[in-house]
């Protein structure tokens, strides 16, 4: 799979969540995690078993306007917002940021406002902030990994997916005979 992504979390308040969420991260081959005005430290996390900062990169950051994100890096809010996009119907960017809100609230506005896109997983109300975000992994893991087609019919075997086949290579500029 090309690109990278990262995961985090603005605001958040439960120690259990915040570890499940990273191990799943880990689990799932995030390349960074962050919080973002999040009062929990660095060895707060609770249900990390994998310890995810020992791992891979933990930024912090104190509130919205100090977060910074790699150079073309999408940042997608996971929101329930009529406006946002129904997750099964998104198709992630190849290099993204997904950041999650506050378990009894909502992503600031000042986040809603700095993100590229905003996504809602179609649930009949709000579920548990490190089961969206692994939801929403596994969503990209999905559909920009490269996995047989499902069959059409239950337990029927799915058709492998033929190899890879490499092209020419392409060059982006002319040579220059000398």
């Amino acid at each position: 799979m090309r690109g990278y992504f990262g995961i985090g979390v603005e605001d958040i308040s439960k120690r259990v969540n915040l570890g499940n969420l990273f191990r799943s991260a880990h689990g799932f081959g995030a390349s960074f995690v962050f919080t973002v005005d999040t009062p929990l430290g660095r060895g707060e996390a609770t249900g990390d078993t994998s310890k995810t900062p020992d791992q891979v990169p933990l930024h912090h950051f104190d509130e919205v306007a100090a977060m910074t994100l790699p150079r073309g890096c999408e940042l997608v809010g996971i929101e329930l917002l009529d406006e946002a996009v129904a997750l099964p119907s998104f198709r992630h960017p190849r290099r993204a940021a997904y950041v999650l809100g506050r378990e009894r609230g909502a992503l600031s506005p000042a986040m809603v406002a700095r993100c590229d896109h905003l996504v809602r997983i179609p649930t009949r109300f709000c579920i548990n902030l490190a089961t969206a975000g692994a939801i929403v992994m596994y969503d990209r893991l999905l559909s920009l990994g490269r996995f047989a087609g499902r069959p059409l019919h239950a337990g029927a075997e799915p058709e492998p997916l033929p190899p890879h086949v490499f092209g020419e290579p392409r060059r982006r500029q002319a040579r220059v005979e000398r």
